[in-house]
């Protein structure tokens, strides 16, 4: 039997044009065969991408690492934000997550003097205003004291032209042609930690192939699913995350509400933080995703919030992502998702698998709600932010 989403990419071509379902479903559904493609792509460059790495102190036994920034906005900050702790474990060394938003209005206040710095850019066009701002203005004033490393998804975007940076373009294929970014996010996620894992390629194929395989399975149980929750007419989503996992819940829930028009309220948080005020967000209206850790420590905190919420009958639905099932879990929620991960498989390398299903949600919630999940803006907002005024810092420098 065919799942919900191989429906709707087999449907006429002229009812995908009319229903805006030409690129968003395709997109997703992608994204298990491109992250090889990534993958290959990653490692077609592993020698001059570490060559650039060490020669400006990311290495092992390095005595001069630079402090590493991480930097996008919108979706393009979430990826950093899944990023950044696995990045920090194995290049041992500083690692913020910093929007370039606001890199660009306080970058004299989170520069220090005197410190080295590495800025990894995220750009699924290349062409956001702040985004290239921001790389402009740190090439003009620090220019000896910050190196850059680009990653797009666009080869002829500006950002991946400016002088005096290392680039890696990844294919065009995932230069997601809707408006919301799916594979665009999860490949230039793969594309991190293909970076955290340099010194390491062999073992990281090895689960960027499991990641692969895993989404092949996740993606029709996790669409059904999604089609059958979207039925029931829900206006509020909470999606809930664990470290690198509540990165996935951020951006899931930037999903639905980009992909919704803002029909469709969102909250994310981890599961921790829920009860320090947040849990009031949820009621009857609501569905909770939560995105469990492999963790035996970590899980059993998640657990004691999940059956709190439902002891207390706070929402309309609790959906489970979990790499193993269990007894406890079935307890829960009759919407488990099962990854059937490899054992002991960190949740530091998931969000690209996880993310597939705040992104289904996404979309059959779009399509219930009579929305063209292609161009789900009715002008609020538009697939490249590159209208913004861009002022110079401080009147020193005229940036363009």
């Amino acid at each position: 039997m065919q799942d919900a989403l191989s429906a709707l990419l087999t449907l006429p071509q002229q009812e995908k044009e009319a229903r805006g379902l030409i690129d968003t479903p395709r997109e997703i559904h992608q994204q298990p065969e491109t992250w090889l493609g990534t993958l290959r792509r990653l490692s077609s460059l592993r020698d001059s991408l570490q060559a650039f790495l060490e020669s400006f102190g990311i290495g092992p036994g390095s005595a001069n690492q630079p402090a590493v920034i991480l930097t996008g906005a919108g979706t393009s900050d979430y990826i950093g934000r899944a990023l950044k702790d696995i990045l920090r474990q194995q290049w041992n060394c500083e690692i913020s997550a910093i929007p370039s938003t606001e890199l660009l209005t306080n970058m004299d206040d989170i520069i220090l003097a005197g410190k080295p710095y590495l800025m990894i850019s995220f750009s699924r066009s290349g062409e956001s205003s702040e985004g290239v701002a921001v790389v402009e203005q740190a090439l003009n004033l620090y220019p000896t004291q910050i190196r850059h490393l680009i990653v797009t998804c666009n080869a002829s975007s500006k950002m991946a032209k400016l002088p005096g940076v290392f680039t890696v373009k990844l294919d065009d294929a995932v230069n997601d042609r809707g408006l919301a970014m799916t594979s665009s996010f999860s490949n230039m996620v793969i594309a991190g930690q293909y970076l955290a894992c340099i010194h390491a390629p062999d073992r990281y194929a090895t689960l960027v192939e499991s990641l692969a395989s895993m989404g092949d399975s996740l993606l029709p149980n996790a669409a059904n699913m999604a089609t059958l929750l979207g039925k029931r007419g829900f206006t509020r989503a909470c999606f809930l995350g664990t470290g690198a996992l509540q990165a996935v819940a951020q951006e899931s829930a930037l999903k639905v509400l980009e992909l919704n028009a803002g029909k469709v309220a969102t909250l994310a948080e981890s599961l921790l933080g829920l009860r320090h005020g947040p849990m009031s967000f949820l009621n009857k209206q609501t569905v909770v995703v939560a995105y469990l850790s492999g963790d035996d420590r970590r899980l059993q905190y998640e657990l004691d919030l999940l059956e709190e919420i439902q002891s207390k009958d706070l929402c309309g639905e609790i959906v489970v992502v979990t790499p193993h099932a269990s007894d406890r879990i079935e307890k829960l929620t009759q919407h488990a998702l099962t990854l059937h991960a490899p054992s002991d498989f960190p949740d530091l390398f998931r969000p690209p698998l996880d993310v597939i299903v705040g992104q289904l949600l996404a979309l059959f919630f779009s399509i219930e709600n009579g929305i063209t999940p292609d161009t789900p803006s009715d002008g609020a907002i538009g697939r490249v932010v590159s209208h913004v005024k861009i002022y110079s810092p401080n009147g020193r420098h005229n940036t363009k």
